[in-house]
């Protein structure tokens, strides 16, 4: 497996590698000493999501409060999906930034991204993803900044016409996060993070 630090601090590209023959394919898709050896700790998968998505989803950006967030570690099944990972962490030097990964079935890239970050996934082409979480879904830390803000501006292809659920189209942008205080401190999400090596 290859690891490639994404800009934003805290996130990595992970590509597998894969092992063709005559029967298909083999690669590991996920192996948690090797993710330990640059997160610094070893992730606590205590659940797995499975989201299946016509091209044109747009899922995100989604984030949970710190402590204890929650850590994801995305990659896809079948179709074509951008994953982007979103700064809204206050006082980060890359505060409303985001770096953006191909997840396909050819590559079978993942992306982890740690406990503070946000996180989009766009749909391209018809699939499913799999998430990897260090924590169990809980709405009453769970919380979103529109997908559309234009300020933190996703890199979507030309002519994607984003499709939003009910909950994905009413979050906030990230500045009104922000001032109302719905963002992960930086600062905050590091010293957590220390607590789990």
């Amino acid at each position: 497996m290859e690891f490639r630090p994404l800009k934003i601090e805290g996130a990595w590209e992970i590509t597998p590698r894969q092992f063709p023959d005559s029967r298909g394919m083999f690669a590991e898709g996920f192996r948690s000493d090797k993710l330990a050896e640059h997160i610094g700790h070893t992730m606590r998968v205590v659940q797995t999501n499975i989201s299946v998505s016509t091209a044109g989803a747009v899922r995100g950006i989604h984030y949970a409060l710190v402590p204890p967030s929650q850590a994801k570690y995305v990659t896809a099944l079948a179709g074509v999906f951008l994953d982007f990972t979103v700064d809204i962490r206050v006082g980060s030097p890359t505060f409303g930034q985001w770096d953006c990964v191909r997840l396909d079935t050819t590559d079978r890239r993942a992306v982890y991204l740690s406990e503070g970050l946000g996180h989009a996934l766009a749909c391209i082409e018809d699939g499913t993803a799999m998430y990897l979480c260090s924590e169990t879904h809980n709405p009453s830390v769970e919380k979103g900044i529109t997908p559309v803000d234009p300020t933190i501006a996703l890199a979507l292809p030309e002519g994607f016409a984003p499709i939003l659920s009910e909950k994905d189209s009413t979050p906030p942008t990230l500045e009104e996060a922000r001032v109302a205080g719905l963002l992960p401190d930086y600062d905050a999400c590091l010293a957590f993070r220390r607590t789990l090596a």
